[in-house]
């Protein structure tokens, strides 16, 4: 199955690191950056026990690597 992500829509969704490092497992996307044409190119997750803030391509959370919501 193929997940589909619109990024409009990403802002405050929660992700699951299916392989956590350092007891971050459940993160928050609390930023989405924009390029000069308004279109998301990266994302702003945190994690939420930690609160270390990563920027990233928001594609990678098309990545095997993460799952939509906490579980």
């Amino acid at each position: 199955m193929t997940k589909k992500l619109n990024p409009n829509k990403l802002l405050l969704s929660k992700w699951t690191a299916t392989r956590p490092k350092n007891k971050e497992k459940h993160f928050i996307v609390t930023e989405l950056i924009r390029n000069e044409d308004e279109q998301v190119t990266d994302i702003i997750l945190e994690a939420v026990y930690t609160k270390n803030a990563y920027q990233l391509s928001w594609q990678t959370l098309l990545d095997d690597l993460w799952q939509q919501g906490w579980k």
